[in-house]
């Protein structure tokens, strides 16, 4: 699967922007139900957006679906509309512990075996957005297969803590890093939350190049002209990629010769930095840099 770097929100009920997702750059898109649905229009955007998972061609764009909560009266009619559609995945916020998955999971299930589709077609991404949900973090991520991804819900999270988020973020550093962990513990993409000053694309660029430092895979987004400032700070250093170019190359050489040790620099390597600088390359070749140029 390629790097997803940028997961744009777009209202359900926006077709404008939905019809021109394929052209703002962002490398997935995150269909939402939820909090940018009034309650009065959850039926009207559940339809649209069923319409377009079936008819609009989003290109190579990775579409997720933002659900309403499984504690709201929306949620098992979002299933039965949006799980028969076939998106990518689709995002489950407020997930406050491996029950919430596992509920989900299930009821996902039932709507894949009904259209006859396999069951774990669908992908799960779980959204923390609480104080429980982040102690819970890695039962969370590894609760069951379906689940590809762990991202944090900063502005639900600090309404939880009782705190303000500020444009230094200090007060989300415990909560990213825990996300982050877990998220790389159990194997799953993690998604930072988003920036809402649109007029700051400077904080946007240091939250970004901090949350990369993190580890995390992706940041999510609220408006196409924040995608580049966000891929610009995931763009590795050359001399980080040619590094990266070393190990997998040695890596593959000792697939090839059956070797079960890989050294670079006469440095043993093990998976978890091979898998890492697989991910910078499959990075760089977003950036249109091959290898022939490192």
């Amino acid at each position: 699967m390629r790097p997803m770097r940028s997961m744009l929100y777009i209202p359900a009920n926006s077709p404008g922007m939905l019809q021109h997702a394929p052209i703002f750059g962002c490398d997935s898109i995150l269909i939402d139900l939820e909090d940018a649905i009034a309650y009065t229009e959850k039926d009207s955007a559940r339809v649209m957006a069923s319409w377009f998972l079936r008819e609009f061609d989003f290109k190579d764009l990775f579409v997720t679906v933002r659900l309403n909560g499984a504690d709201t009266e929306f949620f098992k009619k979002d299933i039965e509309t949006i799980i028969p559609c076939r998106p990518h995945a689709v995002r489950l916020p407020k997930c406050n512990s491996e029950a919430d998955v596992l509920l989900a999971d299930e009821k996902i299930g039932e709507a894949e075996e009904k259209c006859g589709m396999a069951r774990g077609t669908v992908q799960l991404h779980a959204m923390v957005e609480t104080a429980l949900g982040l102690e819970n973090a890695f039962r969370i991520a590894s609760a069951c297969p379906r689940v590809t991804a762990l991202t944090l819900g900063g502005q639900d999270f600090t309404a939880d803590m009782g705190i303000q988020k500020t444009r230094g973020g200090r007060e989300l550093f415990y909560a990213r890093s825990r996300i982050v962990a877990a998220a790389h513990a159990a194997g799953v993409a993690s998604f930072d939350t988003v920036w809402t000053d649109l007029n700051d694309p400077e904080g946007l660029y240091n939250e970004s190049k901090e949350i990369v430092e993190l580890g995390f895979t992706g940041k999510a987004c609220i408006h196409p002209g924040q995608i580049p400032t966000i891929h610009k700070a995931f763009m590795p250093e050359m001399a980080e990629l040619r590094k990266a170019l070393r190990v997998v190359e040695a890596a593959e050489a000792a697939e090839r010769e059956g070797k079960g040790v890989i050294s670079v620099g006469g440095k043993m390597v093990d998976a978890p930095i091979v898998a890492r600088s697989a991910h910078l390359l499959a990075l760089a070749e977003l950036y249109g840099i091959e290898r022939e140029a490192l």
